[in-house]
Formats: C-alpha cells, structure tokens, sequence
C-alpha cells in the first residue's frame, strides 16, 4: 500500500510540482521494470494520439469547478456560457486554447479588485492542477491549467509563465509533445530565462528528432547557467547526431535525384553512370563531365 509524501512547505509550488514530476516518472520505470521481470511481457505504455479529445474534468466533478462557473468571460473561446464546453462537441483539444486577445479584452474593463479576485482564483486553480499531477491525473491537470490560464491577469507574466510550463509537462505525459512544446514556447516568452521552460522544450525537440531546436535550446541553458551539466552533454552529444542525420539525409536526396535522372535519360540511351560529378575543392562547386563509354 502506498504512502503519500507530506508536502514540504519549505520549497515553493514550483519546486514541489518538478519533484512530484520526478517521483512520478521513477516509479512508473520502477513498476514497469518489476513486471516485466516477473511475466516476461513489455510493458510498454501505449502512445495516446494527439488528436484524442480532451477529458474535461469538470465533468467529473473534481474540485475548483465552482472557482470558474462564475468567471464567464471573452477568453472562454468555445463557448459563450460560463460551463465548460462539451467535449463530444468542439474539435480535438479546443477546450485548452488561450485566446489572449480576448482575455486583454475583457481585462481592460476590470478593476483592480476584479483583477485580484481572479488572480487568486488562478493561484487556487493551479495548486489543484498540482496535486493532480502529483496523483498521475495528467489530462485533468492540464484542465486545472488551462482554466487558471484564462483567470490569471496577463501582466502577471512570471505566474503566466509557470502555468504554461506546469501545463506542457502534464502534456507530454499523455504524449502532447508538440501541444507542450508551444506551452514551453509561451513561456518563455513571458519569462525568456526561465530555465526549466527552456530545459523543457529542449529536450521535447529531442524526442520529436527536431534536433537542431534542441541544440540551440541547450546553448541558451548554458549562457544562462554555465554548470548546467545536461546541457553540457547535450552540447557534446547532439552534434555528431545532426551530422549523421544531414549525411543520411544528403544520401537519400541524392538516391532520389539519380533515379529521376535515370528515368529522364532512359529514352536516350543514357544514365546518369555516363555523368561525372567532380567538386572544385576551392569554390565548394561542382562540375558535370559526360563519359561516353560508361557502363549504364
């Protein structure tokens, strides 16, 4: 039977929300390893489509529903009442766009004390997200997110950027990369320090073989933070993968132009074997030389 970890009250939400990250990740490896071990049998996770509707989890009742029943507002795109939308009824994933230009909107004819309110019902909104999280509930988290996203104030940017990177980590635990990988994206717009957003979206490129992104990720930890050792490695290990990837992708480029020439030239006796391709070592250019009594 398992034991919760009490709370540490003295690290912040956001240290508690990247330590239950980790403990997640380590005990499903941890569970996974015992079973197959025992049975023999792959416990490999099914990947879930990133066209999967969403499962809104008000409709499950968990708690900080009321905190956005009486929040209707512009920036609630699907629908125009204050109840969440319907999920049989928007497309794959509507329910968790921001549309910021209708939150500024609607802010501009708030007061200060409406503003507060609702940044208050944003704090509690994410600290329910956190604990879903906490508990595995990736897909509700990402909901809790998403609500607290439309209450919390836009020139709130440091709490705005936090929310965007707690929601892009419960997104790519349902394997929501590229959905995450914009969250990380805003982010770091609201905050373009803000490390683990960019450690974040770094290694999602990876794991979406967008290499080059990822590299240039990892490069921008290390100015920021010079003895981040996982950036260090990336810095040393992605380089050679690029370049392997270019050469295949150079192979495969050219394996494609051959066949076209061969199939232009077919009708006139010729190949692309009576053809030389020689580059200048100087200039990096390259030159054509016909050879007639090549093997075709």
């Amino acid at each position: 039977m398992s034991s919760k970890v009490p709370p540490d009250f003295s690290k912040s939400d956001e240290d508690q929300f990247e330590d239950a990250q980790t403990r997640t990740d380590y005990n499903e490896r941890t569970v996974d390893e015992v079973i197959e071990k025992v049975t023999g049998l792959s416990m490999k996770r099914p990947i879930e489509s990133d066209n999967e509707e969403f499962h809104d989890c008000a409709n499950d009742g968990q708690a900080g529903t009321s905190a956005t029943e009486d929040a209707a507002h512009p920036s609630e795109v699907q629908s125009t009442s204050s109840e969440p939308p319907d999920d049989s009824s928007v497309a794959p994933h509507e329910d968790d766009l921001i549309d910021e230009d209708s939150q500024r909107d609607y802010e501009c004819g708030l007061s200060d004390e409406e503003k507060a309110a609702n940044k208050s019902k944003a704090d509690e909104l994410k600290q329910q997200g956190n604990e879903l999280f906490k508990q595995g509930e990736h897909r509700q988290s990402v909901d809790m997110y998403t609500k607290a996203l439309r209450l919390c104030p836009l020139d709130c940017k440091e709490d705005r950027a936090i929310l965007y990177a707690n929601r892009a980590a419960a997104k790519a635990k349902v394997d929501r990369k590229l959905s995450a990988i914009e969250d990380c994206t805003k982010a770091i717009e609201y905050n373009p320090k803000y490390l683990k957003a960019l450690m974040r979206r770094a290694n999602l490129y990876e794991e979406t073989d967008k290499l080059d992104e990822s590299l240039e990720d990892f490069r921008k930890v290390s100015e920021l933070d010079p003895v981040n050792g996982e950036a260090r490695a990336a810095e040393t290990r992605l380089p050679p993968k690029i370049a392997e990837r270019n050469e295949h992708l150079k192979e495969e480029m050219m394996g494609k132009l051959k066949d076209l020439g061969n199939m232009i030239l077919r009708p006139f006796g010729l190949s692309t074997g009576n053809f030389e391709m020689k580059q200048d070592p100087q200039t990096g250019s390259y030159s054509i030389n016909f050879k007639q009594n090549a093997n075709q």
